[in-house]
């Protein structure tokens, strides 16, 4: 079976909102106040809970200051674990286009570098948990991605052929995972860094969900 496997952060979902929220927990807990900013930091949240650890930092002119980001971040993980779904909303389009790609005869599964049981509980708490056939985190194998035995364990779970898949994600981590399993990537323009996906070079851009079926198709043609 050929297999269409997703980041979820930022690709599937914008979560940076409840992402920005967690990390600014850790700040006032610094005595530094939110430090962090919806409005402009959402591409940093989406890159995972120690790189809005480190811009905090940086912005306090600590950015070296790794023990600090060290102990902060399960503070960080567990106030994100109990605010997980406040802000975050599925992107327009893509549960539509999931089911496309389901009854073309694609299984669907997940690979993110969020630890495993946050992304279950998120997805859960979203509705969407049942829609995917597979969830490999960051915390599900000893590695992660880039590394691409993530990607090949989530096809894998789906019932496919892990040389026969598809990677949909958001970042230059996404397109060096495909890169490393020698499998197509598309990277989305609508998240928070999406101008800057074509300069990666993937298979394809998609700018809305509904293109993506067919896209597909011609990927794994």
């Amino acid at each position: 079976m050929k297999t269409v496997i997703f980041d979820l952060d930022g690709t599937l979902a914008d979560t940076s909102g409840d992402l920005i929220a967690a990390a600014n927990t850790c700040f006032r807990d610094m005595g530094a106040g939110d430090l962090l900013k919806p409005d402009v930091d959402q591409g940093t949240a989406l890159r995972g809970g120690r790189a809005m650890l480190r811009l905090g930092m940086a912005r306090l002119g600590r950015p070296e200051d790794e023990a600090t980001i060290d102990r902060y971040y399960p503070v960080l993980l567990e106030a994100y674990g109990a605010q997980i779904d406040r802000f975050t909303t599925v992107y327009p389009g893509a549960m539509d286009a999931i089911e496309v790609l389901k009854l073309r005869g694609y299984g669907v599964g997940i690979c993110t570098n969020k630890p495993e049981g946050l992304a279950q509980i998120l997805l859960q708490n979203l509705g969407i948990r049942d829609n995917f056939a597979s969830l490999v985190g960051a915390d599900t194998l000893p590695v992660r991605k880039p590394d691409p035995e993530p990607l090949f364990e989530a096809a894998r779970r789906a019932g496919g052929d892990p040389r026969r898949c598809v990677l949909i994600g958001d970042s230059d981590t996404d397109r060096n995972t495909a890169r490393a399993a020698g499998v197509p990537s598309v990277l989305v323009t609508f998240g928070p860094a999406g101008g800057d996906m074509a300069a990666l070079e993937p298979e394809a851009l998609l700018e809305h969900y509904d293109a993506l079926p067919d896209m597909v198709d011609r990927l794994l043609s």
